[in-house]
């Protein structure tokens, strides 16, 4: 299935979805097994991908040298900016005010499910983080999808490749061939993607009614505008500066990011998004290493939910924070919003005990609740833009981004040219290559 079909289905499965989940609500809340048949699919996946992919990236290709320089790039990228998410969170929360005039009735709200959360401790230490990087088994970070994990490990793995030498090629031959099968994997898996995401909506919708958007209406619209303004200025931004075009960008991407919006789920677009960069001109190497990081310390969508939301409880509960308040709220954001992958509702999980640490009611975190579904959609398509910005930023940085792959990419995905009322996909032939580089030597 090409992939512009494959989205147009995704398409069809999601308004099919919302009109099943409206039409039919009693019925609907029962798809929800087709969405989590679908992520599981999904799961059995990544781990081998990642492993395979990062192996083959370090060891296949020699960029032994350069691991540490990139994950010292990565890391700095990944602290601006969330920082900026963070910051834009706040200041859309104290323009727009979405906790003044709430009209939820709060003695309907019940407090059962958040103070099993509060419960949830979670280390935010500096050693407890070095710690956990390191699994004590390799199958059990795999089981667990501790992506950070398998990422450590796979490292340690090529480097060993690397000092075993030409003894260990068997090896590194057969992680190749694990790559391509598992892209390979990836296509069937996706044939499922329609129903996953139908079955996904439909009881989104069918929980939660059409009605609770028109009590959520404000909070749902300022959140969304802080998730797009941030995409537009920061990620838009970004683009600009390392000269990719964003447009193109997005473009590619559409079939992961709608994945991320309907299924709310990174997982379920990690590996066609990994694909996805890697064909548009990023080294296998950084995007087997970036984008798993990412899920991990970068999730901007999150981070940014986290500044306004935090904003949102105080002011429904009444409470002003002054600026050097929300300063040092802003800088605990920063520490508790990193390693906690893999927490059920982990962002709700940080924003209970942010509140509490700062001793602010927990009440609105019942009131999100209600609708972290729909919040939780649009804050994962963010987190995968994000961090397959992140991958281009990594990969210009280290002066590795193929601009001549991602124009082919980008060439290759706009209108097929009919001939003969046939549709012929965009080849790029070598003398149409040699004219290409030919006018780029005479321009420079």
């Amino acid at each position: 299935m090409s992939g512009s079909r494959l989205t147009l289905f995704i398409f069809i499965a999601f308004a099919l979805g919302i009109i099943f989940g409206w039409l039919a609500p009693e019925y609907a809340v029962k798809m929800q097994p087709l969405a989590d048949v679908f992520l599981r699919m999904v799961k059995m996946i990544i781990a081998p991908l990642i492993f395979a992919t990062l192996v083959v990236g370090i060891a296949g290709h020699g960029d032994v040298k350069h691991l540490g320089k990139i994950g010292l790039k990565t890391i700095i990228y990944f602290e601006i900016v969330t920082t900026l998410a963070l910051v834009l969170g706040l200041v859309m929360a104290n323009v727009f005010k979405p906790g003044i005039g709430f009209n939820i009735d709060l003695n309907s709200i019940s407090m059962a499910a958040v103070e099993k959360m509060q419960n949830i401790q979670i280390d935010h230490s500096f050693s407890h983080m070095i710690t956990d990087l390191v699994p004590t088994s390799v199958f059990k970070a795999m089981a667990e999808g501790n992506l950070l994990q398998i990422v450590v490990f796979a490292i340690f793995f090529a480097l060993a490749i690397c000092a075993v030498g030409q003894k260990a090629r068997p090896v590194l031959d057969f992680l190749q061939s694990t790559c391509e099968i598992m892209f390979k994997f990836t296509e069937f898996v996706m044939f499922f993607a329609p129903i996953g995401v139908f079955g996904a909506i439909s009881a989104t919708v069918g929980h939660n009614g059409t009605g609770i958007l028109a009590s959520y209406a404000k909070l749902i619209g300022v959140t969304y505008l802080a998730l797009i303004t941030f995409v537009i200025i920061v990620l838009a931004l970004v683009c600009r500066i390392i000269k990719v075009p964003f447009t193109g960008l997005i473009k590619a991407l559409k079939e992961p990011a709608l994945l991320a919006f309907t299924t709310a789920t990174s997982e379920a677009a990690l590996p066609k998004a990994m694909d996805v960069m890697e064909k548009f001109g990023v080294p296998k190497n950084i995007v087997s290493f970036v984008m798993p990081t990412g899920y991990t310390f970068n999730l901007d969508g999150s981070t940014l939910y986290l500044a306004l939301t935090t904003l949102f409880c105080a002011q429904i509960a009444g409470i002003h924070l002054p600026l050097e308040q929300q300063i040092l709220i802003m800088l605990t954001l920063m520490l508790t919003s990193k390693g906690i992958a893999g927490v059920p509702r982990v962002s709700l999980v940080v924003l209970t005990g942010t509140l509490s640490s700062f001793g602010l009611p927990i009440v609105g975190v019942a009131i999100l609740l209600g609708i972290d579904q729909i919040l939780d959609m649009g804050r994962t398509t963010v987190n995968l833009v994000g961090n397959c910005v992140a991958t281009t930023v990594v990969a210009r940085w280290e002066d590795a981004f193929d601009y001549e792959k991602m124009e082919k990419y980008i060439s290759s995905g706009k209108k097929a040219i009919r001939k003969n009322g046939t549709e012929i996909p965009h080849v790029v032939t070598q003398e149409t290559a040699k004219a290409s580089e030919h006018k780029e030597i005479q321009r420079v």
